[in-house]
């Protein structure tokens, strides 16, 4: 029986580590041989990822310095397990002293203390994104495996922020266009309104959420197993594993539910290069759980940061009704511009992982 802490099936990452612990780190296992990959290269997905990038982000500071501890040689797997780490250099555990014997609005602390009986209450432990370092590591060689070999290109950012969204052309969307400003929005105008909304909102000790879209390009025909792990199912439960998610939809979503079928239906035709596509894409590039060669679309929702600055009411551990007048520490106004990366990530993995199922499936 697995733990939890364990995703995939032939590409398996297991993650360790806690938000004020030692590390952060993960283990890869089924890696395919002879792929060139560098700690410089996983560094760059991390960055992406990193605290303190800007003042929309939190002020921890954390180098992310990479560590390959195994299954790589002069820069290559080799077939083995992968282990990978970052230290911990800007824990600040004494932080949340004060926090040891309450539950916070909105946290985990109250449900892991139920569960187990004993909690990492200095920052949350593994509920934090801090353990999302982890999984960007293992999703950074992923999504070079991917785009390596297989040309498929996996595209996220974030398309909306409470109630400002951004025009979308999705032909244009680029890796480029995406880092191009902090919020990491496609659309320059509505970026710039988004993070003055953020600014805003943190200087009032409050927080946002928004929602992340992700396009996948050039996936190939046939990923996905049946009836369980369809592929939107898998896709569905690795994006829903990532902090602060609260909702996932893929190709119409909800908003397909106001359409009659006839409106709905993706109808079939021959390309000028004789290629079988469809004509529209509300199935999101996914047909009876089985990618079909379009794009993949999905959106991804985020609530606000739980960690506010406003007074707040809760309970402590003896059951006692008190006011929550103060939190310290180093939080995030709004997750989505460093969950971009965490997006690109859990579907890098999920896609691989099913690759390789596929492959070792239909020889």
């Amino acid at each position: 029986m697995s733990a939890g802490n364990t995703f995939g099936h032939l590409f398996r990452v297991t993650t360790f580590g806690e938000s004020h612990g030692g590390a952060v780190g993960c283990v890869i296992d089924g890696c395919p041989p002879r792929i060139t990959i560098s700690e410089e290269e996983i560094e760059f997905e991390l960055k992406r990822r990193a605290t303190g990038q800007s003042n929309l982000s939190s002020g921890r500071k954390e180098e992310d310095k990479v560590h390959i501890l195994s299954g790589v040689f002069e820069r290559q797997t080799l077939g083995t397990p992968i282990c990978m780490l970052v230290y911990n250099k800007d824990a600040r555990p004494q932080d949340y002293l004060y926090l040891k014997d309450k539950y916070r609005p909105s946290h985990a602390d109250y449900t892991y203390q139920q569960k187990y009986g004993i909690r990492a209450w200095s920052g949350g432990g593994r509920t934090s994104a801090r353990e999302t370092t982890a999984r960007v590591m293992a999703g950074a060689l992923a999504k070079k495996i991917l785009k390596q070999k297989f040309g498929i290109e996996i595209l996220s950012f974030v398309s909306r922020i409470k109630n400002i969204s951004a025009k979308i052309d999705y032909n244009s969307i680029s890796l480029e266009i995406i880092e191009s400003n902090v919020v990491r929005c496609p659309d320059q105008e509505a970026a710039k309104k988004m993070e003055d909304l953020i600014i805003q909102t943190k200087a009032q000790g409050n927080s946002l959420g928004g929602v992340i879209t992700c396009i996948v390009r050039s996936c190939p025909i046939g990923l996905g197993e049946p009836v369980f792990d369809r592929l939107e199912a898998e896709l569905a439960h690795a994006l829903m594993s990532l902090p602060a998610t609260k909702g996932f939809e893929i190709g119409s979503g909800f908003s397909g539910t106001y359409l009659t079928g006839l409106e709905h239906n993706d109808e079939f035709y021959v390309d000028h290069n004789g290629k079988i596509r469809t004509k529209t894409n509300n199935s999101g590039g996914i047909q009876g759980g089985i990618s079909n060669g379009e794009d993949i679309i999905m959106n991804i929702a985020f609530k606000p940061t739980s960690t506010i600055m406003n007074p707040q009411k809760t309970v402590n551990e003896k059951g006692e009704e008190i006011l929550l007048d103060k939190v310290s520490g180093r939080h995030d106004p709004c997750v989505l511009p460093r969950a971009v990366p965490m997006v690109d990530a859990m579907v890098a993995l999920v896609l691989l992982d099913h690759y390789l199922r596929h492959k070792a499936q239909c020889l």
